[in-house]
């Protein structure tokens, strides 16, 4: 089992008023994209999991945060500064890429709200990754950094906006689908992946090519 390590935050950058990036100093901790680590504050008696949004190669580690209003740990997080020391343990989870990545392989990735971690790390690893993410949010301000994606790659479906496609995820690959040869990752609120893994059959997919993750 590997050991709980300390690290310094380095940063924090918000997004929204609900949401931010938590970045600290890697100190050699290893990982896999994808993966997830169990944080807390020294001291404090509570751990929560959070999956890496970094790539493998960053010389940082990056998390992605939603504030939960009288939550027992995520308020506190929000208050760390530069310099403040958080635990870490793990990493935790096999939602991975295959490795080797089969030959001719297409990624479908499909994240709700800060779901999305786990394939922002993937892409950053691997950007020659033959991919389509398609990240249900419902505001344009939620889509974190759409930026670190090709245009192309990148599908955001919104559920309070006119800002492109209007609906949820399982609308979209409902009325688009991607084919059965495609590998889906699916990581986000429990009904959406429910929901999408019925769809997936129905259209097809087998199920060893669907891959979840529970997020929240």
């Amino acid at each position: 089992m590997n050991p709980r390590t300390q690290h310094r935050i380095l940063d924090l950058h918000w997004y929204t008023p609900a949401s931010f990036r938590l970045r600290l100093e890697r100190k050699g901790f290893p990982f896999k994209a994808g993966q997830n680590i169990n944080m807390g504050i020294p001291g404090g008696g509570i751990n929560r999991e959070y999956t890496v949004y970094s790539g493998e190669h960053d010389d940082f580690i990056d998390i992605l945060v939603r504030q939960v209003q009288g939550g027992s740990l995520t308020p506190r997080l929000a208050a760390l500064k530069p310099g403040d020391i958080v635990e870490v343990h793990g990493p935790y989870s096999r939602f991975m890429l295959p490795d080797p990545i089969p030959s001719g392989a297409r990624f479908v990735f499909v994240a709700t709200g800060t779901g999305v971690a786990p394939f922002h790390s993937m892409v950053k690893t691997l950007p020659k990754l033959d991919y389509l993410l398609v990240h249900g949010v419902r505001q344009k301000d939620e889509t974190y950094d759409a930026g670190d994606y090709p245009a192309e790659r990148y599908l955001p479906c919104f559920t309070r906006e006119d800002a492109g496609f209007r609906g949820r995820v399982t609308d979209y690959l409902r009325a688009h689908p991607q084919g059965a040869d495609a590998w889906y990752y699916v990581c986000g609120n429990r009904a959406m992946i429910n929901d999408l893994y019925d769809l997936l059959r129905a259209q097809g997919v087998g199920g060893d090519h669907i891959m979840t993750e529970v997020f929240f």
